[in-house]
């Protein structure tokens, strides 16, 4: 059970800083991260798993002893919902394959896409994506494997399934394993830049998670952050970095509800190449929040 008194701000994969400084091996970047005060980072496998058990091995320790929180994100060709049984065959594979990733890394959690929805309504991706996901928890009790979380991410996408309602419903299937993670710019995209610009929009996202699931998962929750290109039509473009001024979300509303409801999160910066500066930059913002709500 996580007992920290802080919310956590770390990087979404290595930093192009991080390559300009002449490094190459992410085992390498925790020390990185570690000197500029960065506490936790997320192994990006979205385009697949192709290191070997030593090198997952390697990484683990390397986070271990700068103490970065570790988490793995599972690759983005994963479909829950697909109707190909041959598709939903290798996700559960795909799925099961980055939980023991996370598990020889020592990383707390696994995060996964849900997928598109094809031909479905939304109502048939969720079922579909309830049946896979019973497929694939039946095996991590079968072979007792149950400590590493497998996290559902929000989608920016329209044609995804992933709003913040279709995740909590997934994670009700065993909230032991499941849990949700809350992408605030993909759901800030999906909705055409009008979710996130108050402090209730953002308060409401805990309030869904503590009384859907618990208190607990509200308090630590796992989260993404950075601003997001979309479409009227799509949803999601592009990634981009906090310098930009025309897309959202803007951080300090958010930073104003973790104070003030003593929540700690573990927010995973996500921007483009820019994921340590922006990361630093939310820290900083929390920071001050904090020192004020102690005043």
């Amino acid at each position: 059970m996580i007992q920290r008194e802080t919310a956590l701000f770390g990087s979404g994969g290595n930093p192009q800083r991080f390559y300009d400084d002449g490094f190459k091996e992410t085992a390498d970047v925790f020390k990185w991260l570690k000197q500029k005060n960065i506490d936790s980072y997320e192994y990006q496998a979205g385009s697949g798993l192709r290191v070997s058990s030593a090198v997952l091995k390697k990484i683990g320790e390397a986070a271990a002893v700068s103490n970065i929180v570790l988490s793995l994100h599972a690759p983005y060709y994963i479909s829950l919902a697909s109707d190909d049984d041959e598709i939903i065959a290798r996700s559960v594979s795909h799925v099961l394959k980055s939980v023991d990733a996370a598990a020889v890394m020592g990383a707390a959690a696994a995060v996964v896409h849900c997928g598109g929805l094809g031909k479905k309504t939304r109502e048939q991706a969720l079922e579909k994506s309830r049946a896979t996901l019973e497929k694939i928890l039946e095996n991590l009790y079968e072979s007792n494997q149950t400590d590493i979380k497998i996290g559902l991410e929000t989608m920016g996408k329209i044609n995804q399934l992933g709003t913040l309602e279709e995740v909590i419903e997934l994670c009700k299937l065993d909230t032991k394993i499941l849990e949700p993670v809350v992408d605030f710019g993909h759901l800030h995209a999906r909705e055409k830049g009008e979710r996130f610009k108050t402090y209730g929009d953002y308060y409401k996202v805990f309030e869904l998670v503590g009384e859907n699931l618990s208190d607990y998962a509200a308090k630590y929750l796992h989260c993404h952050f950075s601003k997001i290109e979309y479409t009227v039509l799509g949803g999601e473009k592009k990634h981009l970095t906090f310098e930009d001024k025309t897309f959202g979300p803007e951080f300090l509303p958010l930073a104003a509800v973790l104070c003030e409801h003593k929540l700690f999160p573990n927010i995973i910066c996500e921007s483009d190449k820019t994921m340590d500066t922006d990361a630093l930059y939310m820290k900083q913002i929390y920071k001050e929040k904090q020192r004020k709500e102690l005043i």
